[in-house]
């Protein structure tokens, strides 16, 4: 009998523990579909991030593309400006020069007038100077020009 009772005990354990094992088997059961849903909710918030990061980078290599062109844009632009700059200069200079050799050659004119009708003492040189000394850009040289600066009327009228 006492091992009859054993296997009756055992018997009613399987029994305990089956039937406490379903309840168990559920909860269990349960937590991992919660913890599969949960997994899967936080993967798709994931993916949202990943998509909102992506979308982020693409608009700031828009910008920034956009921003570099109009800076290469602005380059080229400024480019052009000193490049027409550097020419009117170099002509600017040119006429300077030639300028300058004009005065010169009037200096010697002058002098060679001025020393044959005796004016001037064949050691004294007259010098109306050159445009790089200020001479015509001083207000108070300006009296020496001999000749009225006039102009035609009908330039001042207003049509």
């Amino acid at each position: 009998m006492a091992s009859s009772s054993g296997n009756s005990s055992s018997t009613v354990q399987l029994r305990n523990s089956g039937s406490e094992g379903e309840p168990r088997q559920l909860r269990m059961d349960q937590r991992k579909r919660k913890r599969m849903e949960s997994n899967r909710e936080s993967a798709r918030r994931s993916r949202m991030r990943k998509q909102k990061h992506l979308d982020d980078l693409t608009s700031q290599v828009t910008r920034l593309a956009k921003e570099n062109n109009q800076i290469l844009t602005g380059i080229t632009v400024a480019t052009q400006h000193l490049v027409n700059v550097e020419s009117e200069n170099s002509v600017l200079r040119a006429q300077a020069t030639e300028l300058s050799h004009r005065l010169d050659s009037l200096n010697e004119i002058l002098n060679s007038i001025y020393q044959s009708s005796g004016v001037a003492d064949a050691d004294q040189r007259l010098d109306l100077g050159s445009p790089y000394d200020g001479f015509f850009m001083s207000p108070m040289n300006l009296g020496c020009v001999s000749h009225p600066i006039t102009a035609a009327s009908d330039v001042f009228e207003c049509r």
